[in-house]
C-alpha cells in the first residue's frame, strides 16, 4: 500500500495540490448512456463520471459495465483533442465482494482518469481499492498509482473519518463533502437540506480542512439537484468555492457552464496575481520584504499564493499587466 507520506510538512507542501489536474467540473453520466458523453464534452465538463451504482439498475449492471469498459477504450484510442479535456472516470458499486474486484477489473483500462468509490467507511476501504486498483493497473501495464481513486463521504462515519480516509493511499484525488436534498449524506447525519447550505457549511468546511491537511489535490464538493434552478446553483457554488473548494460535482450538463465559470479565475483576477507578483518582487530586488499593493501589505506568502492561481489555469507570469491605477 502506498502512503501520503511521513510527515504533517510533506503532506502541506503547495506541490502536492498539483499532481493531478484542477477539475472545475464533474458530470455524472449515467453507464447505461455513454452515448450521453459527447453531450458532457460540448458543456465543457473537466471530467465525466460514468455511473455503475445508483444510475443503473442492479439487473442491468453486467451489460452496463461492458458498455462503459468499451467507452474508456474508445476514449483511450480517440485522436488526440477529439474528446476535448474532459477525462473519464468510473463510478463502481462499493467493494463489499467479488463482483465489485471484478468491476474494477473491467473498467481500469488505457483511458481511465480514476474510480470513484462510493459509501466509503475507513481508511480501510481506501486500502482495499488501493490493492485492486494496483493489481488491475499492473495487468493492463499502466503506472502504478496512475488512476485516481475518489472516495465519496456518505455515511457518517465516513464524513468522520475523513482525514484518514484521505490519507490512505496517494492515488486518492479530489475528495470533499457532496451534500444534496434527500441523498445518502442527509439520511446519514439526519440535517434538512435548503437551498442556502448554511446546515452544511460546517460539515463542507471540516470535510475540506481535512482533505488539505492530509495532501488531497485539489477538494470538489456538490451536489446541487434542482436542474433548472441555475442562480441557486451559482449561489452554492460560489459558497463552496469561498469554503476553499476548487470544483463541483453535476449531475446536469446545463450546470456545467455555471459551475466552470465559478471555479475559473478571470482574466481581472489573473491580472492582478501577475501584478502582484511583479510588485513584490520588486521589492525583494530592493532589499524589502513587504510592499503595499492596491493598499493592502503584501509579502512572499501571498506572491506563492498568486503563482499558484495562475500555474494551475494555465496563465504565464507574463501575462498582459493592467496598471493597478487603471482600476476602478
Amino acid at each position: 500500500m502506498s502512503s501520503r507520506g511521513s510527515t504533517e510538512s510533506s503532506a502541506e507542501l503547495d506541490e502536492g495540490v498539483v499532481d493531478r489536474p484542477p477539475l472545475r467540473s464533474m458530470l455524472f453520466v449515467p453507464g447505461t448512456r455513454t452515448d450521453w458523453l459527447p453531450k458532457a464534452w460540448a458543456a465543457g465538463a473537466d471530467a465525466a463520471i460514468l455511473d455503475l451504482e445508483d444510475a443503473v439498475p442492479a439487473a442491468g449492471r453486467l451489460a452496463a459495465r461492458a458498455q462503459v469498459a468499451d467507452a474508456v477504450a474508445q476514449a483511450a484510442a480517440a485522436p488526440a483533442g477529439q474528446a476535448g479535456r474532459t477525462a473519464l472516470f468510473v463510478r463502481v458499486n462499493p467493494l463489499d465482494d467479488w463482483a465489485g474486484a471484478e468491476e474494477l477489473r473491467a473498467v481500469v483500462r488505457p483511458g481511465l482518469a480514476g474510480v470513484v468509490l462510493p459509501k466509503v467507511r475507513s481508511a480501510q476501504d481506501v486500502r482495499l481499492a488501493d490493492r485492486l486498483l494496483g493489481w488491475c493497473e499492473q495487468e493492463q501495464g499502466l503506472p502504478r498509482g496512475g488512476v485516481a481513486l475518489v472516495p465519496l463521504l456518505e455515511t457518517a462515519r465516513g464524513l468522520r473519518e475523513a482525514y484518514d480516509i484521505a490519507r490512505a493511499a496517494s492515488r486518492i484525488a479530489y475528495l470533499g463533502a457532496l451534500t444534496a436534498p434527500g441523498g445518502d449524506v442527509e439520511r446519514a447525519v439526519g440535517y434538512r437540506w435548503s437551498p442556502a447550505g448554511t446546515e452544511t457549511v460546517d460539515l463542507r468546511s471540516r470535510v475540506l480542512l481535512d482533505a488539505r491537511a492530509a495532501g488531497v489535490p485539489c477538494p470538489v464538493g456538490g451536489l446541487w439537484t434542482r436542474i433548472g434552478d441555475l442562480p441557486g446553483l451559482r449561489a452554492f457554488a460560489e459558497q463552496n468555492r469561498s469554503l476553499g473548494y476548487e470544483g463541483m460535482m453535476a449531475i446536469h450538463p446545463s450546470h456545467v457552464p455555471v459551475i466552470n465559470e465559478v471555479f475559473s479565475p478571470g482574466p481581472d483576477e489573473l491580472a492582478r496575481c501577475a501584478e502582484l507578483i511583479a510588485a513584490v518582487e520588486a521589492a525583494q530586488r530592493e532589499g524589502t520584504g513587504a510592499v503595499t499593493f492596491e493598499g493592502e501589505m503584501v509579502d512572499e506568502a501571498m506572491a506563492r499564493t498568486a503563482r499558484l492561481v495562475l500555474a494551475r489555469h494555465g496563465a504565464e507570469a507574463g501575462v498582459a499587466r493592467t496598471s493597478s491605477a487603471s482600476r476602478p
